[in-house]
């Protein structure tokens, strides 16, 4: 009977504490009324792919009993789907003063964004729990935000197509020919049998006599006149003049001879006698190995010190090793040295393309061109699919890194104009970059890369090459190219600031000035943005959604009467942009602008 007794109280205790713990339940769900919820961003936004806010709750006092739990859960709802993104979580024993003041707290949360996820709405329910029995009660769902403002999305990729050059000429280049004639001391009168080189002066005219009877394009002839230092030589002043005025006469002799006509007047002469000159001296005893070190470095004393040309050489003759440089170097110094520049004779660019498309026709051998030549060939001509036949050619013909890149190019921009093919497109280019760069990590191939890469919406691998090709020492032009497509990932990647550092240094195009001020507008920076979009209102392609991003700038900016002329003016241009305002929640605040615009 004691047993029974006690059991009975035992069964009444609890039943009064489950009562009261029901009553303390009750008593919190409906106090949760009077709970304050603030969401930040609302609307929410969209920024790098995720969606990110934040909760702050404040609950009213005597809302959190002794021992009990309230939790306040986010769910995200949009169509007939709903997630549940996370939780705030009161426990009363974290707020011992709650029976008399309010508690309050805060939460980040985030999730993924999916295209059918806007327009959408956030959810929150409340519930009550007591751990110690594990009974709860649940407030009804009620919307604390709405979502989603997807203006990050506007972000426009941008494609870079860098090709490598040519490595031709197609410039007038002049090819340097070079022979110089020998005198005997203190003479002008061209001997033959002078060798002192180990060619004779008749070998010389015989050599030069053939060479103008070939009648080569020939711009400039150079005759520098020179003499050896010692005295005799000096005395003649005219020595070194005369000596290159005797090569210019011999000549012009033979051009007579071969019937040059009118093209001898187009031969430039240009005669340089050097007279009282140490340089050739000075450059001769350096590599002459007849004499100690020093013996050169007293006559460098000599010839660099003070005293006149005359008095320098006198001071040598005492040099014990004079008579052996006067018999081994000064024959050196007695000469007309002439360089002739000649045209190089080149194909035209018509020849080199009409022989490019026969090699890649295998109609005519590998060899009619160079590589320089058939690479020169596939950047003159304006037609892909030429271009793509040409450096094909160029791949099987040399198998250079240059030929791969600019085939890959070929197929990037192939890609750029033919939508149904692009993917297969942009990976036979990627095939050709991969080739390439195992033979050479240029920067071309690899902001080519970065660029197919942004095709194939791989932007992580994409910034990845782009940053690479800007490490491999690309040109301060590849360089603008490249943060021309690297800002719209930076965008995307929720890196507003950085985006406009990169956009700021980035080639122009319209696509650039439109993610310029994208950039800028998500910056909250509203000045610049509304100027960037301003430069690309005009455009036949993007006007519209200049016009539109215009708009969104001043509603942020709370500038209703730009939102209602910058709207009208992208309705103007393109009818779609009435339904896209009116369901854009950038708008929420300027409802009634956006209506009369629309009207």
């Amino acid at each position: 009977m004691i047993k029974m007794r006690n059991f009975n109280l035992a069964m009444v205790t609890l039943v009064a504490a489950a009562v009261f713990s029901g009553c303390k339940l009750q008593n919190m769900i409906k106090l949760a009324n009077q709970q304050d919820l603030q969401v930040d961003p609302n609307p929410l936004e969209l920024h790098g792919g995720k969606v990110a806010y934040n909760m702050s709750a404040v609950l009213p006092p005597k809302m959190l009993p002794t021992g009990m739990v309230y939790t306040i859960k986010n769910f995200y709802q949009y169509g007939d789907k709903e997630i549940e993104v996370g939780q705030v979580e009161f426990k009363a024993d974290d707020f011992p003063n709650s029976s008399s003041t309010t508690s309050r707290k805060a939460a980040d949360f985030e999730f993924n964004f999916a295209d059918d996820m806007t327009p959408g709405k956030v959810l929150v329910q409340g519930v009550a729990s007591d751990p110690r029995n594990g009974k709860s009660l649940e407030t009804a769902k009620l919307e604390a935000a709405i979502g989603i403002i997807t203006t990050s999305q506007a972000v426009k990729d941008n494609y870079l197509v860098a090709y490598a050059d040519h490595g031709y000429n197609d410039a007038e280049e002049l090819i340097p020919t070079n022979i110089n004639f020998y005198f005997d001391q203190g003479r002008s009168v061209l001997r033959a049998g002078i060798a002192t080189d180990g060619t004779s002066n008749r070998q010389k005219q015989s050599d030069l006599s053939a060479f103008i009877a070939e009648k080569n394009v020939t711009r400039t002839v150079t005759i520098t006149g020179t003499h050896s230092p010692e005295g005799p030589e000096r005395i003649n002043s005219n020595l070194s003049q005369e000596r290159a005025q005797r090569i210019e006469d011999y000549y012009r002799r033979q051009m007579r001879r071969y019937d040059y006509k009118g093209a001898a007047d187009s031969v430039k002469f240009i005669l340089k006698p050097i007279v009282e000159d140490w340089t050739a001296f000075r450059n001769a005893i350096a590599d002459y190995d007849g004499v100690d070190a020093s013996t050169k470095a007293e006559w460098g004393r000599i010839i660099n010190g003070s005293g006149t040309f005359e008095d320098k050489e006198k001071q040598l003759r005492k040099s014990s090793a004079y008579q052996k440089v006067f018999d081994e170097i000064y024959p050196g110094l007695r000469s007309a040295k002439t360089e002739i520049l000649t045209v190089k004779e080149k194909k035209t660019p018509a020849e080199i393309s009409v022989l490019a498309k026969q090699v890649a026709n295998d109609e005519v051998n590998q060899d009619t061109l160079s590589n320089e030549e058939l690479m020169y060939a596939g950047s003159i001509t304006p037609s892909l699919a030429e271009k793509e036949a040409i450096y094909m050619a160029a791949t099987k013909k040399s198998g250079h890194w240059t030929a791969h890149n600019n085939l890959g190019a070929v197929y990037l921009e192939m890609a750029k104009q033919d939508s149904d093919n692009s993917a297969k497109l942009v990976q036979d280019a990627l095939t050709q970059f991969e080739i390439a760069v195992n033979k050479e990590k240029a920067p071309e191939v690899l902001a080519n890369m970065g660029s197919a890469y942004v095709m194939q919406g791989d932007y992580e691998q994409a910034a990845g090459a782009l940053a690479e090709a800007e490490s491999a020492g690309a040109s301060n032009e590849l360089s603008a190219d490249i943060n021309a497509v690297r800002g719209p990932i930076e965008i995307r990647n929720a890196e507003y600031g950085k985006a406009k550092a990169t956009l700021a240094n980035a080639s122009n195009s319209e696509i650039t000035n439109f993610n310029r001020g994208l950039a800028a507008l998500l910056s909250k920076d509203w000045n610049d943005a509304d100027d960037y979009f301003e430069n690309v209102v005009g455009s036949e392609t993007i006007g519209a959604e200049a016009s539109y991003y215009r708009a969104v700038t001043a509603a942020r900016a709370q500038r209703t009467g730009d939102v209602i002329s910058n709207l009208k003016d992208a309705i103007s241009k393109d009818a779609s942009m009435k339904d896209k305002a009116l369901n854009d929640l950038e708008f929420t605040n300027v409802a009634d602008a956006v209506a009369q615009a629309v009207r």
